[in-house]
């Protein structure tokens, strides 16, 4: 919807551009808009019918897990459906809306990089122990020294690029704040106390949290009205550099905020996709049970043989007895994940119907700034909890 040539194509659709003063810049987002409301209405549907699903005996189970042609077409026209919405207030009541939404999956987002890095920490200290101590070692240290070393030159071009000596003070007090709280966090997680608590906590976890909080302030800092302190990559590079980009002007629609936003989009899903976390914490969160719920269609496993025939016994999850997962959260996930795509796709821009244009706003550069703030919260609560909680135990 957003490639160059495509807002030819969208003005064809009728009243979807009618009045519209600046088209060409309003059309292909608006289209985004529309496309994610249908995938979010889709889901946030299927949320709805699944609540209280105990187990595959429920009828709406089958729903869930089949009528996939149905769905198909379910979805498609919801979507087709919204490109006929009357304009009004649509796109600016939409935009907070998947503001909000958006907000709410980074911090899924930051909850499971929390628990990659405790789970990466864990994996390779425990081969270190195992054997071969050294090399697993330089492999931890190298690592984070990587880490660090990629935040260190991350602030250093925050400073040259998204400061001005005689401006840009929201930049350079989002720069200080999140460096001196990143550098408090790692100092946290390797104090004595910390240790004895947690011996496996380190500076790989901090290192993680402290590139993904760099991340988050760049993104905050993209989003900042004023393009004195929010120079386009391709200003950054030296092309088109004798030109300052005046306040709402358009940029370009691979903006590589976007691009780099996507990609750990898609990279959390992955994640979240093919593990079921160690930390029961966690599965909570996803309202995951520790164990799925197995039938086997004939002797136990522990008192089956181990001959040949034994493949004949394979468990088969078939959820008759309970389901693994919420069938009603899944489907609310992927409604915050639809948000969150569309506020990526579209840079966080908010429409702005006086002039016709998309335009940052600050409650984007708030919504993200502030979500770097709780992901450092989240990750010194790791640290802490045991010594805070001290009747609970944390494995």
């Amino acid at each position: 919807m957003l490639i160059p040539g495509m807002e030819e194509q969208l003005k064809k659709i009728p009243g979807f551009c009618d009045g519209q003063v600046n088209c060409d810049v309003l059309v292909g987002y608006k289209a985004v808009y529309r496309v994610c409301f249908g995938m979010a209405m889709f889901f946030l549907l299927f949320s709805l019918m699944m609540i209280k699903v105990k187990s595959s005996s429920d009828p709406r189970a089958a729903i869930h897990n089949g009528f996939w042609f149905f769905k198909f077409i379910t979805a498609v026209a919801i979507t087709v459906g919204a490109f006929f919405i009357p304009e009004g207030p649509f796109t600016t009541v939409w935009f907070y809306v998947g503001m909000a939404g958006a907000f709410c999956f980074i911090l899924i987002q930051l909850v499971l990089l929390i628990d990659f890095a405790h789970s990466w920490n864990e994996s390779w200290v425990e081969k270190m122990e195992e054997g071969n101590s050294r090399c697993w070692y330089a492999a931890l240290l190298s690592a984070t020294a990587l880490n660090y070393l990629l935040s260190l030159v991350a602030i250093v071009l925050f400073y040259v690029y998204y400061t001005l000596p005689d401006g840009c003070s929201e930049n350079k007090a989002f720069i200080s704040v999140n460096m001196l709280l990143c550098i408090g966090a790692s100092v946290m997680s390797i104090l004595p106390k910390i240790q004895e608590s947690q011996p496996r906590s380190g500076l790989l976890q901090s290192s993680v949290i402290t590139v993904y909080t760099m991340y988050l302030t760049w993104a905050a800092m993209t989003n900042e009205p004023d393009r004195q302190c929010n120079p386009s990559l391709l200003n950054i590079i030296g092309y088109n550099s004798t030109s300052t980009p005046s306040k709402g002007q358009f940029v370009h629609w691979w903006d590589a905020q976007g691009i780099v936003g996507l990609i750990l989009f898609l990279m959390c899903v992955l994640y979240s996709s093919i593990r079921t976390s160690n930390n029961s914490q966690v599965n909570k969160l996803t309202l995951t049970s520790d164990e799925s719920t197995l039938i086997e269609d004939g002797l136990p496993r522990s008192e089956g043989s181990l001959d040949e025939g034994d493949d004949l016994h394979r468990a088969v999850d078939n959820e008759r007895d309970g389901v693994t997962y919420s069938y009603s959260f899944f489907h609310f996930m992927l409604f915050l994940a639809s948000l969150y795509i569309m506020m990526t796709l579209t840079n966080w821009y908010s429409p702005d119907p006086a002039s016709a244009s998309m335009t940052s706003k600050w409650p984007s550069v708030w919504v993200k700034i502030s979500s770097s703030w709780i992901g450092i919260v989240l990750y010194v609560w790791t640290l802490v909890a045991p010594l805070v909680l001290t009747n609970r135990e944390f494995d």
